[in-house]
């Protein structure tokens, strides 16, 4: 089995709906954050604007339970496919991807 390449430090992790397969969210992993991952079941991060750890769920209760991990061909991203117990977005949206730019392809 490969292993992420945190030779950089971070690496993106995208974070999907396990049952719809829609994108739930965007974020940063640390090598720690990906350990306590694999450990516990459940996601977590690093933020970068705060420059600590953070359990997705710790204070909205909005937990996401993996049920598989994809790791890209480069070794730089993950995938992460999840079971949701509630909204992914801090702004109480389900996913974070519900802005749409109108870009005029759409026609």
């Amino acid at each position: 089995m490969s292993e992420p390449n945190f030779t950089k430090g971070l690496i993106t992790s995208v974070v999907v709906d396990n049952q719809t397969k829609d994108v739930l969210m965007v974020a940063w992993m640390n090598e720690e954050s990906y350990k306590k991952t694999l450990a516990t079941g459940e996601t977590w991060f690093w933020s970068r604007s705060r420059k600590k750890l953070w359990h997705k769920g710790e204070t909205s209760g909005n937990v996401q339970t993996v049920k598989r991990i994809f790791l890209d061909c480069d070794q730089d991203t993950l995938l992460l496919s999840v079971i949701p117990a509630g909204p992914a977005c801090h702004t109480g949206m389900r996913t974070c991807f519900f802005d749409e730019i109108d870009f005029g392809g759409n026609k």
